[in-house]
């Protein structure tokens, strides 16, 4: 089969064009033949080795964290999915960039159970972005009604998806920071009441509840002086690549403020229902039409290494998709 792979970290031009072999389902897991595969910043992480050196069969590693498909194949054990049906799936193992993969089948979703259309464009999008966008404000952020929540990288795919369903689960306010007026005029389509500058925002807002951050470094510690008492700072990412940050537990202590994190890949090992939960609780919020995929790229899936860089720059807005197959 075709797929985009790596034997060597480094930047995008280390990904190539690969034929290799199709896989077989093991028990509990489902194959899936790609139609579209979702571009996440993980997977440029992974890339530059952020994750270790390659070690796929052969010392090859595919990326990919998300696909969209139909049903191939399904291991023994698997039941209540269906040969040839639409789906969308997590890989916590990555391998989407390639026409067929594998997917541990709780994290498989038959778009069938979902009121409403989702088209397999939207769905390559989804099994990464929305249960992060979920998880972060419902889980670790643990969101009440009427609270305000701000939110970093807003004009990215996980601040498009968050955006919204903060408002969807009662948030009263959703502020937005971005990196460039480009993207800030971008966001302020998505449902943020505003949207700021990142360089700005801690001299233009107080009383948050809770922060969504994967930005780290001075955000990080500029985001707990915005806080409200009780207010949370969620953590999900460091794409500023800064040094490891930290803070006092006296000064948590002391200004009654919470850091808690949300890391996908761990929820899917030791948690994985509670994953497989937070997906379909936004799948049936984007059926609903409550909510939608801020997708603004679709590109063959021979253009990875395009899609990588225009994460890396900092300069891309929303999702992009890589198109595999039919």
């Amino acid at each position: 089969m075709r797929a985009i792979g790596f034997d060597v970290n480094g930047g995008p031009e280390v990904l190539r064009a690969l034929e290799i072999p199709v896989p077989v389902p093991g028990p509990g897991q489902v194959l899936v033949r790609v139609a579209y595969a979702g571009v996440n910043f993980a997977e440029v992480q992974h890339r530059r080795g952020e994750f270790g050196e390659p070690d796929g069969p052969g010392g090859l590693d595919i990326p990919g964290l998300e696909v969209s498909g139909h049903i191939a194949a399904v291991g023994e054990g698997v039941s209540g999915l269906t040969d040839g049906e639409a789906v969308a799936a997590y890989l916590p193992a990555f391998g989407g960039y390639a026409e067929y993969a594998l997917a541990p089948a709780v994290f498989v979703q038959p778009l069938r159970t979902h009121a409403g259309d989702i088209g397999l464009d939207v769905a390559g999008g989804v099994s990464c972005v929305l249960p992060t966008a979920y998880g972060l404000l419902a889980g670790a952020g643990r969101l009440r009604a009427g609270e305000t929540v701000l939110i970093h990288a807003a004009a990215g795919g996980v601040g498009t998806a968050a955006a919204q369903l903060a408002r969807a689960l009662g948030a009263r306010t959703v502020i937005g920071t971005v990196g460039s007026p480009d993207k800030a005029e971008y966001a302020s389509g998505l449902g943020y009441d505003r949207v700021l500058l990142r360089e700005e925002f801690a001299d233009a807002v107080s009383g948050v509840d809770l922060v969504l951050d994967p930005v780290g470094g001075p955000v990080r510690e500029a985001s707990l002086r915005v806080l409200a008492p009780f207010g949370r700072v969620a953590v999900y990412g460091d794409a500023g690549r800064h040094d490891d940050w930290d803070t006092s537990v006296w000064d948590l202590w002391k200004h009654n403020r919470s850091v808690t994190g949300f890391n996908i890949g761990d929820l899917a090992r030791r948690a994985p229902e509670l994953l497989a939960q937070y997906t379909r609780e936004a799948l049936r919020l984007l059926a609903k039409g409550e909510i939608r995929l801020g997708i603004t790229g679709v590109l063959p899936l021979d253009d990875a290494a395009r899609a990588h860089m225009a994460l890396e720059s900092g300069g891309s807005t929303g999702k992009l998709l890589l198109r595999v197959g039919g």
